[in-house]
Formats: C-alpha cells, structure tokens, sequence
C-alpha cells in the first residue's frame, strides 16, 4: 500500500522530515499560502497545495494514510480544525499515524528547573496558550491516532547564529538564570520519522537535545568556531528587542528528552548546541 502524507503547514522541520521519507518511496502533499512557495516545495519533491484555499477540502487530503500539522494556531483555534474539522473527523480513523507539532512552550516558566511530558501545563505567553488548546482540540477527534512533538527551540540550516555573528549584529542577552532547551532540526525529523515507523497513538514527545544551556554561551560558542570576537554582554533589562523576542525569556526551564530514546530509540545525531554548530559550519563554511 503507498504511504502517502499530507502536510499541513510543510515549512522548515516538515521540510527535513520529507527528505528522510521522499527516498523511500513516499507520496508527500505539502500545504502552503502562495503559488511563489509553492513551486519552491515542488522542486523538492512535494506536491504543492494552497492553504487557506477556495474553502474546499484540499487535494489529496481523502487518500492520505498519515497526516501531519505544523501549522500554527492563532487566538481564533487551530486553522486546519476550523477550516477541515468534519473532513478530518472523518478520514480520521482510517489514518494510520497523526502528527502535531507543538512546542515546549505549553510547559510555561519553571526557573530553570526540568520537565519532562508529565509535567502539568502551564503556558505563561500567548502563544503558548494557544498551543495549548489546540493539543487539546486535536486530541478531541475521535478515532485520530494522534502523536503530540513538542519541540524546544529549532535550529539548523539557515537558522543558527552564525549570520548575525558574522555581521557583527549578535549580542549575548544577560538574564540570570536563563536557560532554553534547543533541537537540531534533523533531529526533529528522525524522531518524527521513528514514531511514523512506531505509531502508538495518544503518544507525547519532547523533542529536544540533552544539554540546555543559556542563550549568551551559544552566542560565545559560534563566535569562537567563527574565529571573531565575543559579541557584546547585554543585560535583559537594558537591551532592545522585538515583543517576539522577549517573550522567549519570560520563561526558563529544562526539558527532559528520556521518552524519545527510551520509546523510539532515538541516537541524537546533534547531542549538544556544540556538536550541532560545528556541523552547520562545516556545512556552510565562512568565504575568504
């Protein structure tokens, strides 16, 4: 039987999934908001589909025996939901795995202690609300075999710290106490891809590496690999920065990973923010 998936949101870490599933053999259907992004996605492989589109129930969508959601919510719920809710109550018990990416943002604030997928949520930002409920809303559909990921921050090719190192535009933000949890993104496939290969439906995942560490010894860390100076220390409350930003560092915490190592037999291929910027730079190396 071909093994079709249908992406919802197929941006940066549906991306690296696709390029573990597309050599073998599977059919991926990747949602997007323009035709621009859209034939991008089809040079790779995926065969493109406009979401939000004419109100319809998109192509390929019926057929699929896996489905995955990246996209995000927003304050009016979960958009695959409130736009496919009916279809996707109904495909649902004919799908083989489901998928969700969330973040582990729904943790909220712990003062840099640890959590793990026990831990009661708490989300403290609006965004994280957000993610919240829509967990909620996707374990709601009967029959889904649903797996919950949720992500700690994402890093990889062309996310990393390196540009803004070299620019001479990084600083290291100061907050006492601060510390973040991070995963390379092709580690985020492999356990996605595990789990696709294990299915065991109302599964949740921390998807994270096993050392967090606080934002400003990442920054110092690339600069070293790059050979420049340290950027500058800047104090939390002293530096300038977007809403965005900041809401980053209201919370702090550590996130366990045992459960992807233990249930999926997940090897790390990225352990650590040290092994993981070494190998974007051994990638993408600095021009004389």
């Amino acid at each position: 039987m071909d093994k079709i998936l249908f992406s919802f949101g197929h941006g940066y870490s549906a991306q690296a999934l696709a390029r573990l599933l597309l050599p073998r053999g599977w059919r991926i259907i990747g949602t997007t908001r323009t035709a621009e992004k859209a034939e991008s996605l089809r040079e790779t492989g995926i065969e493109p589909v406009i979401f939000p589109g004419d109100g319809g129930v998109p192509p390929g969508l019926e057929q699929a025996t896996h489905l995955l959601i990246s996209a995000g919510p927003t304050a009016d719920g979960d958009p695959v939901l409130n736009a496919l809710g009916d279809t996707i109550a109904r495909i649902a018990p004919r799908l083989d795995w489901a998928g969700y990416l969330s973040t582990t943002g729904v943790y909220g604030d712990h003062d840099g202690g640890w959590v793990d997928e026990t831990t009661p949520l708490a989300p403290s930002t609006r965004r994280g609300r957000w993610r919240m409920q829509a967990e909620a809303d996707w374990q709601a559909v009967p029959g889904l075999p649903l797996h919950i990921f949720r992500l700690a921050g994402i890093y990889g090719p062309g996310r990393g710290p390196f540009a803004k190192v070299r620019a001479g535009t990084a600083r290291r933000i100061i907050k006492k106490g601060q510390v973040f949890s991070r995963i390379h993104v092709d580690d985020i496939a492999q356990i996605v891809a595990a789990s696709i290969d294990r299915p065991d439906p109302g599964a949740i995942y921390n998807c994270c590496d096993d050392d967090p560490a606080p934002p400003q010894e990442v920054i110092a860390h690339a600069a070293e690999l790059l050979g420049l100076p340290v950027p500058p220390a800047v104090l939390y409350d002293e530096a300038e920065m977007t809403p965005m930003a900041r809401s980053f560092y209201a919370e702090s915490k550590r996130v366990r990973n045992h459960r992807i190592k233990q249930a999926l037999g997940i090897r790390l291929l990225y352990p650590d923010y040290r092994s993981g910027l070494r190998a974007l730079l051994e990638q993408d190396p600095p021009t004389e």
